[in-house]
This record gives structure tokens, sequence and C-alpha cells, in this order.
């Protein structure tokens, strides 16, 4: 047997975790001195409030899992003679995942008959999400875990996501954007445009003044590197503005059909710390990042 795991920084949700036969690992953040476990101390995300609350001015801090939690996750499966395939969000943008090696290692030794795949969806939120719902695609299919960590290596690197946000103190605070001071300037409502390159690291490449140019480029860079688009999920993510959801929605549709599939996520609360409010991604299947 075969368990696919992935995780609550691929946007991914309990209601879609039973119906796709995932299993969910919990990244945590704190707020104050308060440890906060998704979807364990909630069993909903409510996004109006958590943003609410960056907006005013609380900004919780994140940090890697333990060894041991990643044993609570795995071993329970290698006990029960299952083998595990783990879609994660980018290993680029944490250092969790080389925690997580340590656990694995440990773990093979002590059951050497399993297996442990995993796919580096290289990228978070939306991206990532596009990229674990492809993969259930393909188990739904019959594929099997060898098949599909072979079908990621090329197709991984096709999923880019663009996307901005409203506020630049949580871009400069993460630290974790290259490029990023050149694109800042000092006017107000300037976005930085940011994607994930081809190692999973966040890249500003450039800038935007106002909601509506920030928004046209999302697009643009759809029509620009778009490959086989309609053949795939468009991914929507956002951190709690639905207005501009919309907007973009209208743009793609106007560009590619109203038959084009887009699947709306909320951007989860681990990753909002870093991207704050009133941001918008894009993912969708491309000739390359």
């Amino acid at each position: 047997m075969l368990t696919f795991f992935s995780d609550t920084d691929c946007d991914i949700t309990p209601k879609e975790c039973a119906e796709y036969g995932i299993k969910l690992i919990v990244m945590p953040y704190t707020v104050g001195e308060k440890v906060v476990y998704p979807y364990v101390d909630f069993k909903e995300f409510d996004s109006r409030s958590f943003y609410d609350m960056l907006r005013a001015g609380t900004i919780p801090t994140t940090s890697a899992m333990s060894e041991e939690a990643y044993f609570q996750y795995f071993e329970p499966e290698f006990q029960a003679g299952n083998d595990i395939l783990y879609v994660h969000f980018s290993s680029g943008t944490s250092n969790t995942f080389a925690i997580m090696g340590q656990a694995v290692e440990k773990l093979l030794k002590k059951y050497p008959e399993r297996k442990f795949h995993h796919i580096d969806t290289l990228g978070i939120s939306a991206l990532s999400y596009n990229v674990v719902l492809e993969v259930a695609d393909q188990l739904k299919a019959g594929k099997t875990a060898e098949e599909i960590v072979e079908w990621a290596k090329v197709e991984v690197p096709k999923f880019p996501m663009y996307f901005f946000a409203d506020d630049l103190k949580f871009f400069r605070r993460s630290g974790r954007v290259s490029g990023l001071a050149a694109t800042m300037g000092s006017f107000i409502g300037v976005r930085p445009i940011i994607y994930l390159n081809d190692e999973g690291k966040m890249v500003s490449i450039g800038k935007e003044t106002g909601r509506a140019k920030a928004i046209n480029r999302l697009v643009k860079y759809v029509e620009e590197l778009g490959e086989d688009v309609k053949a795939h999920r468009v991914v929507i993510g956002h951190s709690d503005c639905p207005e501009i959801v919309e907007e973009a929605k209208r743009l793609l549709k106007e560009r590619f059909g109203d038959d084009l599939r887009i699947v709306v996520t909320v951007v989860n609360p681990t990753i909002g710390s870093h991207c704050g409010p009133n941001g918008l991604g894009i993912c969708f299947h491309a000739k390359h990042r």
C-alpha cells in the first residue's frame, strides 16, 4: 500500500484531503507565545480574521518542524507496511526538509523494506496545491509512485507561480525574497512581482504601481509562457482579497475562454505570515518557469 502525504503549506485542506485520499502534515506558526497547529487547533481556516490580525500589526513567526514530529507522521505508516509518497512545499524556502531527511534516514534503517518517495513542488501555496492535485489525478488513474516521481522531474518545472502583495513590510521582514531591495523603491503602491524559480526560491523580477497593473502583468505571464493551459488547472491563490481574485478571473477568462478551469485557494497561515494580506498569485502550466 502507498500513503499519500501533503502539508498545509500547500494550501490543501482536510476536506480536500478526504476527497483525494491525502494525509495532511500540519506546519505550525506562532502568535505571541502560542504555537498554532492548523486544522488541529481549528477546524476551518478563518482567513478573514487571520489576515485582519496581520493588518492590525500582529505578525506570526514560523519555524521548522522537529525530527520527532516527522517520526510521528511517518513511522505508523512504515509499521503498517505502507510506503510513502510525500508531495511538499519548496525545500528552498525552509530548513525543515533537512530535519525531515534525518528522520527518514533513521526510519528507513529501522524499516529497510519500506520506500519513501517525495516530490519537491519547488513552490508554495497555489503552486504546490496545483502539483498536489496533479499527483492526486495520476494516482487515481493508477500510476505508481515511481512513475509519478519521474513525471515530476519533467513537469514540476513547468508549473510557475507569479504573485504580488500589497504591503512590502512582510516581504522585507521574511528576508526570503532575493532581489527585493532593487524593486521596492519609495513610491506608494509599489508592488513587487515575485516568482518561484527552478530552485524553488522566491525572486523579485520587477514591480508595478497599482493593483490593476500588477494583475495585468500576472495574466500576461500566463499568456506568454502558457503551454496546454486549458488542459490543466489554473490556480489563483490569494491572501484575503476576493475582489482582486474576481478581476483576475475575469481577465483570464477574457483571454482563454469561459471554460478555463480556474481553482481558487486561500493562502495558508504559515505562508501568509510571510507574504501578508491582499496578495494574489497565479499558477498555470507553462513552457518553463
